[in-house]
């Protein structure tokens, strides 16, 4: 099994599993993607975790034996197409943290995916590139605005443009990358001793200003003050009276 999901208590690990082609991802990885990410929302856990189960590699990008067969058929490029497009959605508005945990290369597709993710988590052999230059490709618009988001546009033309890859201290400075770590557990745990709805409902949040949205509705000042109503607020407020940690459920 090349991708697989696994629940390890508060943490749901997307994993990449196909060390021979360096996790490249295939037609048949892309199509199983969103169901996976599916189930990681619906279960019972707090974060997702996307990475490689072999270390010193993450993603290699897309299969270019598959692709470069695959391009040729309209069939199968739009199939390819809408499959990676529903990913990098699926994946970019899970409703709960995700975190990408790169040790090793990643590349092209894999970079993507990487992008997709709320924080990036790196170790010092990670390297990072973004390549369709080098195959006379065109990154697709709702992966650009990520990598925009996160690096600007000057650092943006310079990925893309020169399909260059880059190291994990020079993937830090221009904003790539969240942290250098050989783990991601001490994220991971910071993350799951604060509310689960207070993340869930800020990632919401910014998703409204990344796709535009600069000014309160009702929608989002009811969000505001449901919170006030909710078992985290209470629990929040008991546990900093007690001088205790706090426990959400």
């Amino acid at each position: 099994m090349t991708l697989r999901l696994e629940v390890d208590g508060p943490v749901a690990r997307l994993l990449l599993d196909r060390p021979d082609k360096r996790n490249a991802i295939t037609q048949g990885m892309w199509d199983a993607f969103p169901g996976l990410i599916a189930e990681a929302v619906t279960s019972p856990t707090r974060v997702i975790l996307l990475a490689s189960v072999t270390p010193g590699m993450f993603c290699a990008g897309a299969d270019i034996g598959e692709f470069g067969a695959g391009a040729r058929d309209e069939q199968w490029l739009a199939s390819n197409q809408a499959a990676i497009n529903r990913t990098q959605h699926d994946l970019t508005r899970a409703a709960k943290p995700t975190i990408a945990f790169v040790d090793g290369d990643c590349i092209g597709g894999g970079c993507g995916l990487a992008l997709a993710c709320d924080l990036r988590v790196a170790t010092p052999r990670a390297r990072f590139g973004i390549t369709p230059a080098k195959l006379g490709l065109v990154y697709p618009l709702h992966d650009t605005k990520l990598l925009v988001d996160l690096v600007g546009p000057a650092n943006a033309k310079r990925l893309l443009y020169t399909g260059m890859l880059v190291d994990a201290g020079e993937a830090l400075r221009i904003g790539l990358i969240d942290m250098i770590a050989d783990t991601p557990d001490d994220l991971v745990a910071q993350i799951l001793a604060q509310s689960g709805h207070s993340q869930r409902q800020t990632k919401a949040m910014i998703r409204r200003v990344l796709d535009g949205q600069s000014a309160d509705d009702d929608a989002t000042r009811a969000i505001f003050a449901e919170a006030f109503a909710g078992p985290d607020f209470a629990e929040g407020v008991d546990a900093f009276l007690s001088k205790r940690k706090a426990d959400f459920q």
